[in-house]
Order: structure tokens, then sequence, then C-alpha cells
């Protein structure tokens, strides 16, 4: 048994050295010289799109970070298989959106300078500037990746709203991410919309017993239990009620009063780590917030990436080359 447990830590470990070493291919600003005007192509259209339709921002950001947990960020959430058993049609991913906007970025950028720029990096870009566009935290984006040809509905296992603490930390160690990473991109629901399925366990069967979760506040499950009844499949819900169009700190209060609409949100209080995080931002107005997400999405941004002769540069970020 302990020969498997070494043998597992030192895949672990491999994986995570690779990973870095993948990373050390990306730097800010890698378009400089081959496509000086790719950011400001990228940048134009999400803000033209944001002012259209600012729900699209919390899609964008899911859409970044569901690529990165799957494959590594290679752009495999945008390929279509015509026998549909892509990343796309896996069943967390059908709520995404925004693909246009990447579609959008992509012809442009090919028209100026063919052949350059990767839809992975496209995707980092986008989820920047997205947070941007709702006065959210700005950080540089390192690019340099390259996209992968491959794309699986059956890989598609991510961390899920229903996840406990220790379920959560272990998912995002294995993509070389820690407590702190885990909280602060938490702090993503600070926009964007849940909806009744993902809560109903929470409020009407928590135990099986027809109980709800007694970590969450019973004002806030009270209302909650006004907008969703059992059956209700499709309602949306706020997911940080008030401000969910604009990317700010106030998720962190909600989640310090009990308020955080997923499992996995009232989670973070089940560790000291994540749990100070969230009382310090609570209580200092999310002081660090900004600064810490930009890092760790950067971060998040080198999970097993694809640089140098790897992967390709695809023509159509749909469909590989």
């Amino acid at each position: 048994m302990a020969a498997c447990k070494r043998l597992v830590v030192s895949c672990l470990f491999l994986v995570l050295l690779l990973a870095e070493a993948n990373a050390q291919g990306l730097k800010v600003g890698f378009y400089g010289k081959t496509c000086p005007e790719a950011e400001g192509i990228v940048r134009k259209i999400v803000f033209a799109a944001m002012k259209k339709a600012p729900t699209l921002g919390a899609p964008l950001l899911r859409m970044f970070f569901h690529d990165c947990f799957v494959r590594g960020c290679d752009g495999s959430v945008l390929l279509e298989l015509s026998n549909k058993q892509d990343e796309k049609n896996a069943v967390p991913n059908l709520s995404l959106r925004g693909f246009g906007i990447i579609d959008d970025s992509k012809a442009a950028l090919e028209k100026v300078c063919p052949g350059i720029v990767s839809c992975s990096d496209i995707l980092a870009l986008v989820a920047r500037d997205a947070m941007v566009a709702l006065e959210g935290p700005s950080w540089e984006v390192e690019t340099g990746r390259r996209d992968g040809r491959v794309s699986n509905i059956n890989e598609v296992i991510l961390p899920s709203p229903f996840d406990n603490i220790a379920k959560l930390i272990t998912d995002f160690r294995s993509k070389g991410l820690d407590e702190k990473d885990l909280v602060v991109l938490s702090g993503g629901h600070t926009i964007g919309m849940g909806h009744c399925p993902l809560m109903s366990n929470r409020l009407y069967n928590f135990t099986g017993r027809g109980d709800s979760d007694p970590s969450l506040d019973s004002e806030y499950a009270a209302n909650l239990r006004k907008k969703c009844k059992p059956t209700d499949t499709t309602t949306a819900l706020e997911m940080d009620p008030g401000s969910f169009k604009t990317f700010d700190e106030s998720y962190f209060t909600l989640v310090a009063k009990r308020r955080g609409l997923f499992q996995s949100d009232a989670a973070l209080l089940d560790n000291s780590k994540t749990r100070a995080y969230v009382f310090q931002q609570a209580r200092t107005h999310g002081s660090t917030f900004f600064h810490d997400f930009g890092v760790s999405m950067v971060k998040m941004g080198r999970i097993e990436v694809l640089t140098g002769r790897a992967g390709e540069i695809r023509k159509m970020c749909r469909v590989p080359n």
C-alpha cells in the first residue's frame, strides 16, 4: 500500500514538473513582434460584446476555467466533433456561452496575423478582458500557448458545486493550485447566475430526510425556497444578489454570513486557510482580492499548457487543422 502511495505522489510530482516546464514557454507580450495588435483586437471585440450583453462575463470566465481543468489550457473546450463526444457537450459545459466572441476574435486576428495567435491564448485574453469590462481586476496575461487537437466528453471531470472542502482542495492541488487559489478563484462567483436544481438538495433534502443544509443561513434559505420550489428546474438565481453583474468583493461578505449559494461556497468556511481569507476580504472590503485574483488566474493559465512545437495554431477555433 505504501509503495502505491509513493507511486501516486511521484506521478503527481512528475505531472507538475512537466506543467512547469511547459509553462516556461509562456510570457507576457509573446506576440509583441509577430502580432503586436493581438491584445488590442481581442479587447475591442470583448468590450463591444460585453456592452451589449454584460451577463456573458461569468460564462466567459468559466469557459477558461473549464478549459484549463481538462487537458490543460489548450482550447479543447472549443472543439466540436461530428459525433458530439466533445468537451463542449459535457453536462457541466452546456451552460457555457460566448463562443461567438472567441470565433470573432480569431477571425479578426487571422485577417491581420494569419496562423499566429492560438485559440487557447484568445480564451485567456477574453477571460481577462471580460472581467475588466465588469469593472473587475486586470492582470498581465501570459501568452504563447498552442492548441490541442483532442476533445473528449469523458474527460470532463470538474470541481462541482456540490463538493466539500477536502474534495475541492484535492482537485485544485492536482492542477498545481493551492488553498489560496481555491478561495480566490471561488470569488469569481461574484458574477453570474446559478439555477434551482443546483440548490434543491440544500433547501429540501440535504441528508435524505427532507431537511435543509444547516450551514445555510436560515433567513437566506427561506428566501431561496420562495424562488425555488422542489421541482423547479429552470429558475435562475443571482450568485451575488444585488451585484451579480459587477465584479467586486461582496461574494466574501455573503459567504462569511453563510449566504454562499452552493455547497462549494459554504465549504470555504470548513478550512482554516480558506476561512481566514474569506473573513479577511469581508472585513477589509476586498483589499487584496483584485490583485490576488489576477495572480491566481495567471497561475491557472499555466496548467498543462502546450508550448514550443507541441500542439498547433488552429485556423478556426472549433476544429483542429
